[in-house]
């Protein structure tokens, strides 16, 4: 007979053995006195880094009107974000650009964000920040930890913007291929001020036109997007693992190591 104790040692077992195939961290177990929403909103462990293919540009531009009404504005924020699969093929290669900034309020952060801006333009409706790992907010952002931060926290990994803006750099942990949970390309960006009022916004859009490549030959190449699979692996650096194995595998762990714990509470209280 299955015995609580028996399941249990049953759910520990399977989550370490999916936990040590994904690379994954086990999240731990709720004892009895265990909110739900507690146990499934636990931090998942460091960032992945995401492997993409060649050939893929998503952009996003702020809009002409600001979605913040104040005084300190004239016109609008005029900011784009353009990204590139990196030259190595690990992460995305992002180019950022923000001028007319406002007068007061900085220093300014942006960050990408869950969902994609309706057409009425509102910036609330993005909902928080994109993070598959669950990381939250409560702590800030270490830049010289990246892959402890969430992973659309680009300002408080790469910086944030104190006046007119250009910046480039090399963020390992996001996805532009659909599948994988740090894929970006339907989502947005927000750009805020220093007390996170939101200040515009924007989606991004896969984008096709010609585009330099920083490589040795730095030839210009019409670039469209493809079909081939994002990779994933831990910082470690371990051998890389399929995207959609991972993250998927991640999730019926979680299922499984649940529905096994409910099973054993409802037998204990028997």
């Amino acid at each position: 007979m299955w015995t609580p104790c028996v399941l249990f040692v049953t759910a520990v077992s399977l989550a370490s053995a999916a936990s040590r195939t994904t690379g994954v961290k086990l999240p731990k177990l709720p004892d009895s006195q265990s909110r739900t929403d507690e146990f499934f909103m636990q931090d998942l462990g460091d960032a992945l880094v995401v492997t993409n293919p060649q050939g893929v540009i998503y952009e996003a531009t702020l809009p002409e009107k600001p979605f913040f009404k104040g005084s300190s504005l004239n016109g609008n924020v005029r900011g784009t974000i353009t990204a590139v699969t990196a030259p190595d093929g690990n992460g995305i290669k992002f180019t950022v650009d923000f001028s007319n900034l406002p007068n007061e309020g900085g220093p300014f952060t942006y960050h990408l964000h869950v969902d994609p801006i309706p057409e009425d333009g509102n910036c609330t409706k993005a909902l928080a920040h994109h993070d598959p790992f669950i990381r939250g907010e409560m702590t800030p952002c270490d830049a010289s930890r990246p892959e402890t931060c969430q992973v659309g926290d680009l300002s408080g990994k790469h910086g944030s913007v104190a006046g007119d803006h250009q910046q480039t750099y090399i963020d390992p942990y996001l996805s532009n291929v659909r599948g994988p949970g740090s894929f970006f390309g339907n989502r947005s960006f927000v750009f805020h001020f220093a007390n996170r009022t939101r200040i515009s916004c924007a989606n991004f859009k896969l984008v096709e036109r010609s585009a330099p490549y920083d490589n040795a030959t730095s030839v210009s190449n019409t670039v469209h997007a493809t079909s081939a699979r994002a990779t994933v692996t831990p910082r470690s650096r371990e051998p890389y693992l399929s995207a959609a194995s991972t993250i998927g595998a991640s999730f019926r762990l979680l299922a499984a190591v649940s529905a096994l714990v409910y099973l054993v509470h409802d037998i204990a209280n028997v």
